[in-house]
């Protein structure tokens, strides 16, 4: 039966097993989405339907990936990664030639893989730091692998997709090898573990969306520390950070948030 009984037991449960809080996202949303699971997979209870997972690699992996929301394309929203590469990033150059780069809820790896062709094609023979991180452990092995459908890639201009890719299995694409050399994949779980600091840009994207709005305050205030003074968050075309100004942040442009200098 789907009470509040069996939505704690339910939490407990995948707490234990995943470490995903799930009193940290926002409760009508996620009982509707896990809600719908339930009742597609014939079953009366959440507990009883994540026994049922569980005892599949394959079935819980896909509960885990549906869990976390892991949609992704290559330069998602284009316009806003074209000013990271026209305004965002050469602000950033001129304070260090190398940056520090962290994707924090990366994914299947587009958003990291994006941004190596940017700084590649900005600063050809400049090693800079981009690190990948997500909870999902399925799904970092995807992006490590590096092959991607041609809707993953619709907002990429065709020259860097020849240039950048090698096509296999007939229609799909394999990022090339120099690109994945420039990523450092970690599994990170943002609600829960330790931040490195010391970085000049943090790309968090459509992540955010289910969580409650003081897990979403505490996040920011955990990237404010991260951030070198004077380096940018980035964050999805629906999150804009209202309360910006009580976090510490300055806007540097809609969706790019600055860490004051002083």
């Amino acid at each position: 039966m789907m009470d509040e009984k069996d939505w704690e037991e339910f939490k407990r449960k995948l707490k234990m097993k995943t470490e995903i809080d799930l009193d940290l996202y926002k409760e009508p949303q996620m009982k509707r989405r896990i809600g719908n699971l339930v009742t597609r997979a014939g079953m009366d209870s959440y507990s009883a339907y994540f026994d049922q997972a569980s005892k599949d690699k394959d079935d819980f992996a896909s509960f885990i990936e549906y869990l976390t929301i892991n949609v992704s394309e290559f330069f998602r929203t284009p316009e806003k990664f074209g000013k990271l590469e026209t305004d965002v990033i050469p602000d950033l150059l001129k304070r260090s030639s190398k940056l520090n780069i962290w994707s924090a809820g990366c994914s299947i790896g587009a958003e990291p893989y994006s941004l190596a062709m940017i700084m590649k094609e900005m600063t050809p023979n400049v090693r800079h730091r981009i690190l990948a991180s997500d909870l999902d452990i399925e799904i970092l092995a995807k992006a490590k692998r590096g092959v991607y459908t041609d809707n993953e890639l619709k907002a990429m201009t065709p020259q860097r997709r020849a240039k950048y890719f090698d096509v296999v299995e007939g229609d799909k694409y394999a990022v090339k090898q120099e690109i994945k050399d420039c990523i450092e994949f970690k599994r990170h779980n943002l609600l829960k573990d330790k931040f490195e600091e010391g970085f000049d840009l943090i790309l968090c994207r459509n992540v955010v969306i289910y969580f409650t709005e003081e897990a979403k305050d505490q996040l920011y205030a955990n990237f404010f520390k991260a951030l070198k003074p004077g380096g940018i968050l980035f964050v999805g075309a629906t999150e804009a950070i209202l309360n910006f100004r009580k976090l510490g942040y300055t806007s540097f442009q809609p969706f790019f948030y600055q860490k004051p200098l002083a």
